[in-house]
């Protein structure tokens, strides 16, 4: 398909007289799509069992007739007044034992059933009556699971569900007191009804409760999220969706993408690059009007990944937000870039947050294509221009990278839960990969490390996976390329207990784990040839293997045997670089040295080549403007 692009729309908001005039700018615009609906439960059930459809059957009808299509959101991330003093329980409760109170958005536990069954309910009843609309295709369930730290909930809701699930995972105390390893602190239970939730203890609790604990709140979001596809399903054949953030782990994407047709994602990268990026100040300076040059491809290519193929981008960012510590305009070309660098990783649709800046509420100071007087924000031009750009490129086919980077949410908890050393971050772990291959050039697949696919990639990198319980071996014995493992993969069980022999355990591959160390930030250990191990350090002991990379006093990290190699510590960018390219110097992927600011991917016998920088670039002899990008 031609990728195509759209906007958000809120007709709630605004005087009926201008909706056609709206529509008819969007088309005019060259925009294609419009989200609506996602927040506006109180306007269509305004008391309970009370339902106003007219204005939205009118809103359906004025933007389909104008050409639009329309993608549909259910409200439930926003539950009415009425809906918490019915179940004033249903709250979320914070860590500190606090509840999180009604006067924002994302006000729910999703443990709570009675919740969830009116959430079904406002869900089905929309089903009903635009399950077959013609302008209607596609939906888009709640909104933004996560955002806010609203996925994992103390309450007596979640206390309840989370000893029935344990009940059905161990069937007997004994079995739970085996796994968790209970007899440690002279925590042994009689009955799963003893077990409490893992906040406010004295000190850290047993981390294969607090692992558990995240497993089970991951698989509420699931089971919340299935029940509104159930609830949508027997009423529109129109494909499923759900709109993600950026680096937001608390659940799994890929589980709850399984039920849906496409993943989406929200991308606001100045936003990001202020609030979820650790970088330095200088870095955030150099770009704050640019994002991240990696952040927004990296969440492409993973979403890409939860949406097996079919991925959007359900809010792109036009100018500044109004959530971030600060908010600065993206430089003049940034919208068109974000806008075609998704479209190189493979978005069908690039959707912008939103039509017309809001004149009240909490988000009154985010930007959108119009000002809120109706007039042309800076950003109309630039979507104006994507639209002709997109026009003019037609069909682009994906194309399979040389490298895959498997990702795994678990590992995720397990190393927030077990650190070990400060900032031992598994996402930031894989995120530095990516960003080092990303800066040779090299393009990149991330994969569900639970059923990655391997055939046709030269080489498969596996850094920090929590445990080797769920990998379906059969694709690694078949693999034909090579795989790059570590640091710390395959170091636990899937009970959170050390493995029976010494990490990594992997066949014909003579090398174990015999200590880690964390480093404080001041005390890096150099490496021989340039580059220092930082944070994690492990002690390796070989066997017949080639060493890679050593410390200065000849310890190694590094080592290589024909099918695996491991890596033994985090690594600074100048480490990770080396041993990245004799990784890829060995399989002949070609490498460019590109500049700090320009990013390349390959389509369909094109590449892409973006500027993220602030000055116009020369790049193999041809002119990169400011915030551009070229075909070559």
């Amino acid at each position: 398909m031609i990728p195509k692009l759209g906007v958000c729309y809120y007709p709630e908001h605004w005087d009926r007289a201008i909706w056609e005039d709206d529509a008819k700018r969007m088309v005019e615009l060259g925009l294609s799509y419009v989200r609506i609906g996602e927040f506006a439960w109180s306007r269509m059930e305004p008391s309970e069992g009370t339902f106003d459809w007219g204005w939205l059957d009118e809103a359906v009808e004025v933007l389909g007739r104008a050409g639009l299509n329309v993608v549909m959101g259910t409200p439930t991330a926003t539950p009415p007044k009425w809906v918490v003093e019915k179940y004033p329980d249903m709250l979320a409760v914070d860590a500190e034992g606090r509840t999180r109170k009604y006067g924002s958005r994302r006000h729910y536990c999703f443990s709570h059933e009675g919740y969830k069954a009116e959430a079904a309910r406002i869900t089905r009843q929309m089903g009903e009556r635009y399950g077959k609309n013609p302008h209607i295709v596609a939906w888009q369930i709640d909104n933004e699971y996560g955002c806010h730290d609203t996925t994992i909930s103390y309450s007596n809701a979640a206390r309840t569900a989370f000893r029935d699930w344990l009940g059905q995972k161990y069937q007997s105390p004994s079995e739970l007191n085996r796994a968790w390893g209970n007899i440690f602190w002279s925590m042994e239970v009689s009955e799963i009804s003893q077990i409490e939730l893992p906040n406010l203890t004295v000190t850290e609790p047993n981390p294969a409760h607090l692992m558990d604990f995240r497993r089970f709140t991951s698989n509420q979001v699931v089971r919340w999220n299935k029940t509104m596809v159930e609830a949508l399903r027997m009423h529109t054949d129109a494909p499923l969706s759900h709109n993600y953030m950026g680096r937001i782990t608390d659940f799994d994407h890929f589980d709850v993408g399984a039920d849906l047709e496409i993943a989406s994602w929200d991308s606001y990268p100045l936003g990001f690059l202020e609030d979820r990026i650790p970088a330095d100040e200088d870095f955030k300076s150099r770009f704050s009007q640019q994002g991240h040059p990696d952040f927004q491809a990296f969440h492409h290519d993973l979403y890409r990944a939860v949406g097996t193929g079919r991925w959007w981008i359900m809010e792109q960012q036009p100018g500044p937000v109004n959530w971030a510590p600060y908010n600065p305009a993206p430089l003049e070309g940034m919208v068109r870039l974000w806008t075609m660098e998704a479209v190189a990783h493979g978005a069908e649709v690039v959707c912008f947050f939103r039509w017309r800046q809001a004149p009240f509420a909490q988000e009154q100071m985010h930007s959108g294509l119009n000002r809120h007087d109706g007039r042309p924000a800076l950003a109309w031009a630039e979507v104006e221009a994507a639209a002709k750009d997109l026009s003019a490129l037609g069909e682009l086919k994906q194309l399979q990278a040389p490298v895959a980077l498997l990702f795994d949410y678990p590992s995720q908890w397990a190393w927030e839960i077990q650190p070990q050393g400060q900032g031992f971050d598994y996402f930031q772990l894989l995120f530095e990969f990516y960003s080092s291959l990303r800066s040779m050039g090299v393009d990149v697949d991330i994969l569900n490390a639970r059923d990655a696919k391997l055939d046709g990639y030269e080489l498969v990198i596996v850094p920090g996976l929590f445990s080797f319980a769920h990998l379906d071996w059969k694709h690694f014995d078949q693999f034909e390329g090579h795989i790059l493992w570590g640091p710390r993969a395959g170091s636990k069980t899937d009970d959170f207990s050390l493995t029976k022999e010494l990490p990594p355990g992997l066949r014909d591959f003579d090398v174990a784990v015999t200590r880690v160390e964390t480093l404080r930030p001041n005390t890096p250990r150099p490496l021989r040839g340039g580059g220092e191990a930082r944070l994690w350090v492990e002690s390796l002991e070989i066997g017949e293997v080639e060493t890679l990379l050593e410390t200065s006093d000849g310890a190694p990290i590094s080592v290589r045997s024909k099918k695996d190699s491991y890596l033994g510590a985090w690594l600074d960018p100048v480490a990770l670089k080396r041993l990245l390219v004799l990784e890829l110097d060995s399989l002949d992927i070609p490498t460019i040295d590109l500049p700090e600011v320009i990013r390349v991917r390959k389509i369909d016998g094109k590449r892409f080549v973006f500027n993220y920088g602030a000055q116009e670039l020369e790049f193999q002899g041809q002119s990169i403007p400011a915030a551009s990008y070229l075909i070559i």
